[in-house]
């Protein structure tokens, strides 16, 4: 069975309008009209959707799509990049450091043709921790620009003029030289901090080699169209890392690349032109590990049958791999020793022997307010010193690691959420809500004082649905933020355990005492 088509883009590159499936997982589109939050009273993470983390000593910064966050001290307090003039409300589609110098894209939404696409909208960076910014337009192809000379060959190369579809979805570097994944822009890097970029050639799908002695003829370009006649899927480029100074990795619709001389030439890795290959070429996320020299790869299911989603890892470089998490969407990747980590649709998985056994955290809930994530979807994680970090869609969590342990410790949870107006009000979100794929979450306030609490969820004719939680206590130890908010959380389902079917419900909170509270909810899915 084929990838799911998400979404079908129309995507206007120079000369022609083209049209093609897009393959990306939902998690890669600038979803932040989905969710209310708004932070900035908060002084906590930018928004509770995390889909990025960097960690340097006791630095950390944080991808979201509502603008970055960025920590000097291990989380205690975070300084917010989101509704200035630098940020503005712009998403993070990926940030990367080196260095000294820390980047981040950004992108957002736009309708094009009744249909919400990503654009991107550039890259910025900093060298003193976000004091000063860089600001760099998203790179972009003149009309003129549709060949590009390698070697002794002068390929067709179709110019990519919109940001429509082209946002930085991953970066690395290596001395001198900037590496961007661009979706429909392809694979570009920058040997001028930015001021300029070149696309870099890539094999077509038909070739699982390039190098510049070789005679070439076909186009650069990531699907068919009046420019020509080419649909390439190794051209729809996602991730990137490097593992030494001249060694790359790109992960596209159509396998993992690889370049030993810096990007110049490359040999491509798919499902089937290797004895012991990938899961999946559709490969969104790749990582390395320093300490054992492992490369590691989300291989998903793309357009073979015979594909399958998973984790393929490779330990010597490339030549075999191996494949671990059969069928689980997996996102990203994080390392340390043999600890890795993999952030998935299904939890946040944990290995300490190469994929043999993974194990889940049982619970996250902070130890002081007991606040959850309650998603079972994760996009990021970090490590650092001794502290493990997630990044879910429905917040950061930080785990003070006990010693010797696997996901034993003290957890924090940072939570973005928008104030109460007042202490007599309520909201839920995300609202639309849609059990299949969030968990609801309902935000009131006890007026500062420990009152037992009850929630109930009612149809539209008002009868009771679903009691969310019935005289249990909540209080300040609970609050969430500086507005005494506390949250509780409904995954959609009534009191016999089936999911409701659409349509408006309604909730009440009643806090024991006082006028109770009562909010809409609007079911979808």
């Amino acid at each position: 069975m084929k990838l799911k088509i998400i979404y079908l883009i129309l995507i206007v590159i120079s000369f022609c309008s083209v049209s093609f499936p897009q393959y990306s997982p939902q998690s890669y589109y600038m979803l932040h009209d989905r969710r209310m939050e708004k932070a900035n009273a908060n002084p906590t993470i930018s928004s509770s959707n995390v889909s990025d983390i960097i960690t340097i000593g006791d630095t950390i910064w944080i991808g979201t799509g509502q603008g970055l966050s960025l920590s000097t001290d291990n989380g205690n307090t975070w300084k917010k990049f989101t509704n200035d003039n630098t940020f503005g409300t712009e998403s993070i589609s990926a940030i990367g450091y080196y260095k000294g110098t820390f980047w981040a894209a950004t992108a957002h939404s736009v309708v094009k043709d009744n249909q919400s696409l990503p654009e991107g909208s550039g890259l910025k960076y900093t060298t003193d921790n976000g004091s000063t910014w860089t600001s760099i337009p998203q790179p972009q192809d003149s009309l003129s620009d549709s060949v590009v000379i390698y070697g002794n060959n002068h390929l067709r190369a179709v110019p990519v003029t919109v940001a429509v579809q082209n946002l930085v979805y991953d970066i690395a570097f290596t001395p001198g030289t900037i590496w961007i994944a661009t979706f429909a822009g392809g694979l570009r890097k920058s040997t001028d901090m930015g001021k300029t970029w070149q696309r870099v050639v890539l094999p077509p799908d038909y070739l699982d080699e390039v190098k510049p002695s070789d005679t070439l003829n076909f186009c650069m370009q990531p699907v068919s169209g009046n420019f020509c006649s080419e649909n390439n899927l190794n051209y729809r480029v996602f991730s990137v890392i490097s593992t030494n100074d001249s060694t790359l990795y790109v992960g596209t619709a159509d396998g993992i690349n690889k370049s030993t001389d810096n990007g110049i030439s490359w040999r491509k890795f798919t499902h089937s032109n290797e004895v012991n290959p990938i899961s999946g070429n559709f490969v969104v996320a790749l990582g390395y590990n320093n300490s054992n020299n492992t490369v590691w790869a989300a291989t998903w299911q793309a357009e073979n049958a015979s594909e399958f989603y998973g984790v393929s890892f490779s330990t010597d470089g490339g030549e075999n791999w191996q494949t671990t998490l059969d069928g689980e969407r997996v996102h990203n990747f994080a390392f340390q020793n043999n600890n890795v980590i993999a952030p998935s649709d299904d939890g946040a998985f944990r290995t300490t022997d190469e994929g043999s056994n993974w194990i889940l955290p049982s619970s996250i809930a902070d130890a002081n307010s007991g606040v959850q994530i309650v998603s079972t979807t994760f996009y990021a994680a970090g490590f650092n010193m001794n502290f493990v970090w997630l990044g879910a869609d429905d917040g950061l969590a930080r785990l003070e690691e006990n010693p010797g342990s696997v996901w034993s410790g003290r957890w924090t949870v940072y939570f973005a959420s928008q104030p109460l107006s007042s202490a007599s009000s309520t909201y839920a979100y995300p609202n639309p809500f849609n059990p299949r794929t969030d968990i609801l979450k309902i935000k009131y306030s006890t007026g500062g004082n420990n009152v037992p609490v009850t929630i109930r969820i009612f149809d539209f004719g008002m009868h009771v649905v679903r009691t969310v939680v019935q005289n249990a206590e909540r209080g300040t130890v609970h609050s969430i933020d500086q507005s005494g908010g506390v949250v509780d959380y409904w995954n959609g389902l009534d009191d016999a355990g089936n999911m409701v079917p659409n349509g408006v419900y309604f909730y009440n909170v009643d806090t024991g005492s006082g006028k109770p509270l009562y909010g809409k909810i609007l079911v979808i899915h």
